[in-house]
């Protein structure tokens, strides 16, 4: 892999520790700004709101840039967006850097997706993928713990500081290592991109990686729950377990992106059943210590295996459209990312238990397989041309070349 997608991933790394570490500074910034526990977590909801509009949003606009240009522009936005949090003292200015990150994270990683797969040739768009997502994974093992330690010995603030400084050496990075290629005159243009967006293929893809990524993220919100409640470990035990998950996606997103290249179709099938099969065992024996712990660390696996994979697919089918392909993929995972936690909470609030999160993702993962299978049976995926199925990954089209 060229050294520059590993710094698109170093960025990815700060930007996912900031779209993941509100859950831990909740209190001291309601306390710091005097509104309540809610208000504060509008501010996650804003920055689900603005990933999903502003990945296809700003990669449109963005579509004449250059590259390293448009990479640039938005990780900067993103570094002043969390200074600018830090230091304020208005609530309502807060939430507006938080959409402001958002839109710029949006715009990085829908770019930054279709840099690293051109850059990486056309038969390793997967291991790309894999490795813009081990920042994500990184951030859920190493960054969100980072920042809860940061926000006990210097408070919250410091955490956006942080997140800050990360980003300085990654601009800088990105400056560097990301070839400054020009805009290719005879690159698709914004119409020609959204029609190739009709691919039903592509649609296919983002509805499976919305569904699948919602079965992720309505356990993973409700992990701490279970473990205290049904698994009855003590509060101690949840920082374990949500290490286990994100080191369990940390493999799944790098062996997902091995495989995804040369053998999509075996991890959709064989992982997309053992992911359902996962779910539902977990729901039955949460209640064992030992059981409950080794599955965390399993549906870490196999949830960012699956998941990273439909991501490799979605470029492949989109070489249409490279940039708008990278902003709707991000904009599905970020649909299933704010679906699954409010369908979790819909379980719960209908005092279905505490289980019933778990089951709520084998339904969605159940429900990912369905629609795959009348996909394959109608024709839309599944066949030697096909994408989403297919045992080798399809050459890149002419307009890969484009920067």
């Amino acid at each position: 892999m060229p050294f520059a997608i590993y710094v698109l991933g170093l960025a990815v790394f700060a930007q996912g520790t900031s779209e993941f570490m509100l859950s831990g500074l909740v209190e001291d910034m309601a306390a710091d700004f005097g509104v309540s526990i809610p208000a504060v977590g509008s501010l996650t909801s804003a920055f689900a709101v603005g990933m999903i509009v502003g990945a296809p949003l700003v990669a449109m606009l963005s579509l004449r840039w250059p590259r390293r240009r448009a990479l640039l522009a938005f990780l900067v936005t993103f570094l002043l967006a969390h200074v600018v949090g830090a230091l304020t003292d208005s609530f309502e200015v807060l939430f507006v850097t938080r959409v402001v990150a958002a839109l710029a994270n949006a715009g990085f990683l829908a770019v930054g997706l279709a840099t690293a797969a051109s850059m990486a040739g056309p038969q390793a768009k997967g291991r790309a993928t894999s490795v813009l997502l081990s920042g994500v994974t990184l951030a859920l093992i190493a960054g969100v713990p980072l920042g809860a330690v940061l926000n006990e010995v210097w408070g919250w603030r410091s955490v956006f500081w942080g997140v800050a400084i990360i980003s300085v050496p990654a601009a800088f990075a990105v400056l560097r290592a990301v070839p400054a290629t020009p805009v290719d005159p005879s690159a698709p243009s914004v119409r020609h991109e959204l029609r190739a967006l009709r691919d039903s293929r592509l649609i296919t893809t983002l509805v499976l990686g919305a569904l699948v990524n919602g079965a992720t993220f309505c356990s993973f919100t409700y992990l701490t729950p279970v473990i205290t409640n049904v698994t009855d470990l003590s509060s101690g035990w949840v920082p374990a377990a949500l290490a286990l998950f994100g080191i369990g996606s940390f493999v799944g997103v790098n062996v997902g992106g091995r495989l995804a290249d040369s053998r999509p179709g075996q991890v959709l099938a064989f992982g997309g059943a053992a992911l359902l099969a996962g779910w539902l065992v977990f729901a039955l024996t949460a209640g064992n210590p030992v059981v409950a712990m080794v599955l965390v660390f399993v549906q870490g696996v196999l949830s960012f295996g699956v998941g990273s994979t439909l991501i490799a697919q979605a470029l492949y089918t989109a070489t249409a459209a490279p940039t708008l392909g990278g902003g709707f993929a991000t904009a599905a995972l970020n649909v299933g990312a704010a679906a699954g936690p409010a369908l979790g909470g819909v379980a719960l609030g209908a005092d279905f238990g505490y289980r019933s999160p778990l089951v709520v993702s084998g339904i969605l993962v159940a429900t990912a397989l369905v629609v795959a299978a009348v996909a394959r049976a109608v024709g839309v995926i599944g066949g030697k041309d096909a994408t989403v199925a297919t045992e080798n990954a399809p050459a890149a089209p002419p307009v890969e070349a484009r920067s």
